[in-house]
């Protein structure tokens, strides 16, 4: 796929997913694989609903003057790449509803008809603690991508990581996930108000 075309589409993604409150201003990360040993990624500077090709950064396995640049999520995205070969598309983003339920859940267990079929039921992956987080997050989220045969982790207070051979469905998936956890909690603080 051309280049400027595949830069193209992260940006729109980018902007719709912002939109959604799925990235923050400078929070969050989007990629693609461009060759066996590259990718494309958000600078650390990129603003997500202003996203161009501009702030996207082709990276290559090795490392060189332009990981400086790049997103501070550059390694854990190189992580899942060069040992997951289904990974095409990687983004971690911070839906506000999935990011809030993981705080006091464990389990993800969509009761609404498009998370039951789509998602099925996902465990809340706990990172601990989070001081050392960012030293282990690159091991650990491909390590729980291979052994949980999985391609998405939503990680308790953190976020979600999510991987998928099309960029569409790995959106879709995201936005499923966020609507029934919306659900969830609505469901949750109904029956807080309830007088049975």
């Amino acid at each position: 796929m051309n280049k400027h075309i595949l830069k193209e589409q992260l940006a729109s993604l980018a902007l719709s997913m912002f939109r959604k409150d799925f990235f923050g201003i400078y929070h969050g990360s989007i990629s693609a694989k461009t060759e066996t040993n590259r990718f494309v990624i958000n600078t650390k500077e990129a603003v997500f609903d202003a996203l161009n090709t501009q702030n996207l950064i082709e990276l290559y396995y090795k490392k060189d003057y332009r990981w400086n640049q790049a997103s501070m999520d550059a390694k854990i995205h190189y992580s899942i790449y060069s040992q997951i070969t289904e990974a095409k598309y990687i983004c971690f983003t911070m839906p506000p509803f999935t990011t809030a339920y993981s705080l006091d859940h464990n389990v993800i267990a969509p009761k609404d008809y498009f998370g039951y079929k789509e998602l099925g039921s996902i465990e809340i992956f706990d990172p601990r603690e989070f001081d050392d987080w960012y030293d282990r997050a690159q091991s650990e989220i491909t390590y729980y991508f291979q052994t949980q045969k999985t391609n998405i982790i939503v990680i308790k207070g953190y976020g979600v990581y999510a991987f998928n051979r099309d960029l569409h469905e790995m959106a879709k998936k995201l936005a499923i996930l966020e609507k029934s956890c919306r659900l969830l909690m609505l469901d949750d603080s109904s029956k807080d108000y309830s007088f049975d």
